[in-house]
C-alpha cells in the first residue's frame, strides 16, 4: 500500500493510546525488576546469566515496541500489529527471564538445603 493511500486502514486514536498507556507500565515493571536485582546486594554468580539475558532482551524489545507506538506512523494498521508483536515478544522473553531466575534461586537454595519447611 501507498503510504499515503486514504484506503489504509487507521488504528483508533484512543485505541493507541491505551496500548501505549499499558506498554509504558510494562516496561517501567520490567524495568524495575531489573533495577532492584541489579541492586540485590547478593553476589553474582554466572548461572544468573542465563535469566539476565532474556530478560535484558525482552526489555530492549519492549522498548522498541514503546518507540515504535509513539511515532505516529504507528496509526496505521502494519505499523501498530508490528509493535504489538514485538511488545509481546519482549514480553514473553522477559517473563521467562524472570521465571528462570526463580527457578535458579529455588534450586540453589535446595541444593543448600536453606528452603522453608525444608
Amino acid at each position: 500500500m501507498d503510504k499515503h493511500d486514504p484506503k489504509e486502514e487507521l488504528i483508533e486514536t484512543i485505541f493507541r493510546n491505551g496500548t501505549i498507556t499499558a506498554v509504558g507500565i510494562l516496561l517501567a515493571f520490567s524495568l524495575g525488576f531489573i533495577t532492584h536485582w541489579a541492586a540485590n546486594p547478593v553476589p553474582w554468580r554466572f548461572y544468573d546469566l542465563f535469566a539476565v539475558v532474556p530478560i535484558l532482551v525482552g526489555v530492549a524489545l519492549q522498548m522498541r515496541a514503546l518507540s515504535l507506538l509513539l511515532d505516529m506512523s504507528s496509526l496505521r494498521r502494519p505499523v501498530y500489529d508490528r509493535a504489538s508483536r514485538i511488545f509481546m515478544a519482549g514480553l514473553i522473553l522477559t517473563a521467562c527471564g524472570v521465571g528462570l531466575a526463580i527457578l535458579l534461586d529455588v534450586f540453589e537454595m535446595s541444593a543448600k538445603g536453606t528452603l522453608p519447611g525444608a
